[in-house]
């Protein structure tokens, strides 16, 4: 099962190193980890999705919190949390594509960035599996550039 760990760190140099260090160790894999300030400069959060069973994720715990720059961890796995990536891809297409691309994207809700007679860039930002999803829809189409973010997620109120 995959999990969604929030862990909130000291904003210092070295402090993700030390985090995916313990993973490397451990031979744990991280299937994506996203990165960014929190409203107060002195802490940053990283947010990481591992696939895991829970006793597993027990122990990652433990591990994360011997470092002394972790401040919390909380796990946004379930329902009350919110969880977003951002897409951006640049598809090739044909003249006689472009209506059912627009189409797909419009049924996805992904903002059209640019368009020229050859190409589409678009930005999508939704849930993990909702980007799956728009991925597997455009298959037909050449993919020319495409990059997928991490999951960022928070404890809803």
């Amino acid at each position: 099962m995959k999990h969604v760990l929030s862990v909130k760190v000291n904003n210092t140099a070295g402090v993700l190193s030390h985090v995916t260090g313990l993973f490397t160790r451990r031979s744990y894999n991280i299937d994506s980890l996203c990165v960014g300030a929190t409203h107060d400069p002195n802490y940053s959060v990283i947010t990481l999705v591992i696939d895991a069973d829970d006793a597993m994720i027990s122990q990652i715990k433990k591990q994360l919190f011997k470092l002394i720059d972790v401040i919390d961890i909380q796990n946004l796995t379930g329902e009350n949390s919110v969880k977003r990536e951002l897409l951006l891809i640049c598809i090739e297409i044909k003249k006689s594509e472009r209506a059912e691309l627009l189409m797909l994207s419009r049924l996805f809700e992904t903002t059209v960035i640019e368009m020229s007679d050859s190409q589409i860039l678009l930005q999508m930002v939704a849930e993990p599996r909702r980007v799956t999803h728009f991925l597997e829809a455009i298959q037909p189409f050449k993919v020319l550039h495409m990059a997928r973010t991490g999951v960022v997620a928070l404890n809803l109120p």
